[in-house]
């Protein structure tokens, strides 16, 4: 026969500060350990849940991030995409202007049966024809076309009682430039009024200045012949419309274009 043993319980004297008297609560040992193991069970399964929802969590809160480096990555894309249209629109333009300049204007010789009279000739720097070469002073007028002067040398500037320097052309964006005189290309550079401009050192202590181009083609120190292309006129700097300022100086003061030039609008 067997013998059931008797159940084990703890107990628990609970004791009232106000009061004498106390109550006595007895609870079996089963209970207790069911409720520990149940409280261990709790414990392990937030553990596993932490465990596993941490690397969530940590992967969600890098979404705004990511967000914003998508929507970077997108505003570069479509730069690159202009950058790429302005380099196409850049390199159409450059060969529009070889060709204007002369470029590639020598045909290739025949191999036929025909013999060569004289070897390929290279295409070099354009110079108006009957022009002297060398260094000159400024006397050409700057332009193919007359254009229309729109302010001259004795003019005063806008909001200002100074005289004006030099004369301003009206004429259309992307027109050549060529030099006035044959010379040393002094200055390349860009500044807040006169935009784009090239510089021109001449005999005498004369200099011709070309402002508001669109294009600068001489390059500093280097040798200009009369007639050369310098440039493209333009519309940059302080400008309201595409125009070409020309201006002569003479031991670093300004003079009258309209004293020296032989053409003229």
């Amino acid at each position: 026969m067997r013998i059931r043993r008797p159940t084990r319980h703890m107990l628990f004297v609970v004791f009232r500060e106000d009061r004498l008297e106390s109550r006595t609560y007895r609870v079996p040992v089963w209970v207790l350990q069911a409720c520990a193991g149940f409280g261990m069970s709790m414990v392990l399964v937030m553990l596993l849940a932490i465990a596993f929802y941490a690397p969530i969590l940590r992967a969600a809160s890098r979404v705004p991030g990511l967000t914003r480096e998508v929507t970077r990555l997108q505003t570069a894309n479509t730069q690159v995409g202009e950058l790429a249209e302005a380099l196409d629109s850049v390199e159409a333009g450059y060969e529009r202007l070889r060709q204007m300049l002369g470029a590639d204007i020598v045909p290739q010789p025949s191999l036929g049966p025909q013999p060569l009279v004289a070897a390929p000739v290279l295409v070099g720097e354009l110079v108006i024809p009957g022009t002297p070469p060398g260094a000159t002073w400024p006397t050409r007028w700057p332009l193919d076309e007359p254009g229309y002067v729109t302010r001259g040398a004795s003019d005063s500037a806008t909001g200002s009682d100074e005289p004006h320097q030099g004369i301003d052309i009206a004429v259309r964006e992307g027109s050549l430039v060529r030099a006035s005189g044959g010379g040393t290309v002094l200055e390349v550079g860009a500044n807040q009024d006169y935009g784009l401009y090239v510089l021109l050192r001449h005999p005498d202590g004369y200099e011709s200045m070309y402002g508001h181009l669109s294009r600068r083609i001489a390059t500093r120190g280097g040798v200009v012949r009369e007639g050369e292309v310098v440039g493209l006129s333009g519309n940059t700097g302080r400008s309201s419309a595409p125009h070409l300022h020309f201006e002569i100086r003479l031991l670093g003061r300004p003079v009258d274009p309209a004293g020296l030039i032989r053409e003229g609008p």
